[in-house]
């Protein structure tokens, strides 16, 4: 099953300043692990909420607002997308990226773990 991690950013994240040398030297070197293991399928960090747009669709009528978007508590500021044979082992891997967190001097970090619908789940595509 594939599972999505999200790590929430904080306020250094959404000011744009940029990660750590030790927190990008600890997630490419788990990255490049974790890859070559076939167990990552993608990860990325995202711009600051500052860079993005919203789409809102209300009775019908769509609005879209640009950011940032001071309202919003839980700001995504990286993503993962994993393999894993079972939650247990969803839950490891998602050890692994906090570990690398707290080496890099990370003390506060949230993370959010889903798995995600299997593409046949959805129904067939229509054409």
């Amino acid at each position: 099953m594939r599972y999505l991690m999200m790590v929430m950013g904080d306020k250094d994240y959404e000011t744009g300043l940029p990660p750590s040398p030790e927190l990008i030297t600890g997630m490419a070197r788990l990255t490049d692990e974790m890859t070559q293991a076939g167990v990552l399928l993608a990860a990325e960090g995202l711009q600051p909420s500052s860079q993005g747009m919203r789409l809102k669709v209300t009775r019908g009528a769509l609005a879209v607002t640009d950011g940032p978007f001071t309202e919003t508590k839980e700001m995504i500021g990286g993503y993962a997308i994993v393999q894993a044979s079972s939650k247990a082992e969803a839950l490891e891997l998602a050890n692994r990226f906090v570990e690398v967190h707290r080496q890099a001097g990370i003390t506060e970090l949230d993370m959010e773990i889903r798995p995600l619908l299997d593409p046949g789940m959805c129904g067939p595509a229509s054409t």
